[in-house]
This record gives C-alpha cells, sequence and structure tokens, in this order.
C-alpha cells in the first residue's frame, strides 16, 4: 500500500506538444520501499498546483514570523 508520495530533487520538465508538465516523484510504501515515477500535469492541473504551493509558500512564511 502507498503511503505517500514527495517529490524527488530532479527538474520538471515540459512537454511543448503535448502539453503536460513532470515531476519525478517517490511513492512510498507502508513496507520502507519506494518506486521513482512520474506525475504528469495538464496545463489546468498545472495552474492548479502553482496557486496551492503560493499558498503554502504564504502559510509557511507567516508560521515563521515574516510578512507574505
Amino acid at each position: 500500500m502507498i503511503t505517500h508520495a514527495t517529490a524527488v530533487r530532479r527538474d520538471i520538465t515540459y512537454n511543448h506538444s503535448g502539453q503536460q508538465a513532470m515531476l519525478p516523484i517517490a511513492l512510498h510504501r507502508l513496507d520502507g520501499t519506494t518506486e521513482t515515477t512520474t506525475l504528469v500535469l495538464a496545463p489546468a492541473e498545472l495552474e492548479v498546483l502553482y496557486a496551492q504551493m503560493d499558498r503554502a509558500l504564504g502559510m509557511r512564511e507567516a508560521a515563521a514570523g515574516h510578512p507574505a
């Protein structure tokens, strides 16, 4: 069973002809094993992820006492 996914420290790529962003991720299992795969994002999904990451960074800065 997969418990969570984390970003892999490699660059995201963008396929212009397919209009997809590809983010390398690692899937983590209950038994401690991991598997590297790719999260494929369509343009609309990429925009949503961008907005969510921007909010998360703002929350992190606010929690650290830095103005957003």
